[in-house]
């Protein structure tokens, strides 16, 4: 007999249900998330399991990667692409996870991708320098903000890089406003110290590849953002038209159509947004840097504005990327830019 499982996973228990091919709970139960507990519970089934799904939230990684060490062919479920049958007057975490057991059976499931563990941890360092990045230019525009309120004086990025103290208390008379901008400072300069630790790691740890050189030859790709987007591929083979990876670097408009017309949009967060991210900044230095790129760009800009043109300019070199990533050669602009 083939059984399949589900798995309904909250912040600190787990729904699991055990199915047969007819849909016959054999098992359900709410065990608190402790592995050797969620174990115990599925030996008596591992013989005939033919897979478990395991719904993708925010703490996937213990289950999966137990589960999977266990023995048990795991399945991560892709829940924004999952929809319940709307015909239930009642469900619960119970249906749930009989539901994502139920899509398993039928080979209807919408799969999300297993990171290896090897390199999840890398992957993870450099979101973790990205969040930093941010607070260091929030941080940093308060500053800019405080001392124009202040003193109507505009500073650059780079000035308020240089402030001392000693200049704070020069620039801002005012002992409250001189006060938020040191601890503003403060703050800045322990956030960039954090973040070229991280890179000193990430740097030592990135293994040299020939995907890296060929990611930096791309005009706006520099270490940093070519380290971001091969950790966040992963297996470049998992996409078969380079549609779908532009699809999940969110570089393709989310819209729906019907008859010829526009009819809404879906989702448009759908894809990673760190690959999304890192292809619009490559944009803006690629338009600023390489002549065919800008001209590219300038047409685009004329026809809609300059936030549509970075994102074609993005689309133009994730899909550059993904042939890159594939076959294995370096940039060409000549055939990224026809």
């Amino acid at each position: 007999m083939r059984l399949y499982g589900g798995i309904d996973l909250h912040s600190n228990n787990s729904v699991v249900v055990i199915q047969d091919e007819a849909d016959r709970r054999l098992f359900e139960k709410r065990l608190r998330n402790d592995l050797p507990t969620i174990l115990r519970a599925l030996a008596p089934y591992a013989v005939e399991l033919e897979g478990i799904v395991v719904e993708s939230t925010y703490n996937w990684y213990w289950l999966v990667d137990g589960l999977m060490e266990a023995g048990y062919r795991v399945h991560l479920a892709h829940t924004t692409a999952i929809r319940t049958y709307t015909g239930l007057k009642h469900g619960d975490d119970v249906t749930d996870a009989g539901w994502l057991a139920h899509l398993l059976r039928l080979g209807l499931l919408a799969e999300g991708y297993i990171y290896p563990k090897a390199e999840r941890g890398l992957r993870d360092l450099l979101r973790k320098r990205s969040q930093l990045v941010r607070q260091r230019t929030t941080q940093l525009l308060s500053i800019q903000n405080q001392v124009l309120r202040t003193t109507a004086q505009r500073l650059s990025s780079n000035r308020i890089k240089q402030l001392t103290a000693d200049e704070v208390e020069d620039l801002l008379p005012e002992a409250d406003a001189a006060l938020a901008v040191t601890s503003n400072l403060a703050v800045m300069d322990c956030l960039i110290e954090q973040i070229h630790q991280l890179e000193r790691v990430i740097r030592r740890r990135v293994r040299p590849r020939p995907e890296l050189d060929h990611l930096c030859t791309v005009d706006g790709i520099g270490p940093i953002l070519a380290w971001t987007i091969l950790l966040e591929v992963g297996d470049i083979g998992r996409f078969r038209r380079v549609g779908q990876f532009a699809s999940y670097c969110r570089c393709v408009d989310a819209r729906r159509f019907t008859n010829g017309k526009k009819k809404g949009e879906n989702n448009g967060k759908n894809g990673n947004r760190y690959l999304a991210w890192a292809f619009v900044e490559a944009a803006h230095f690629a338009v600023r840097y390489n002549p065919k790129i800008q001209r590219y760009y300038q047409r685009k800009q004329a026809k809609k504005n300059g936030a549509v043109a970075t994102k074609a300019v993005a689309h133009k070199l994730a899909r550059a990327c993904y042939y890159i990533l594939r076959e294995n050669v370096p940039f060409d602009v000549d055939r990224a830019f026809a």
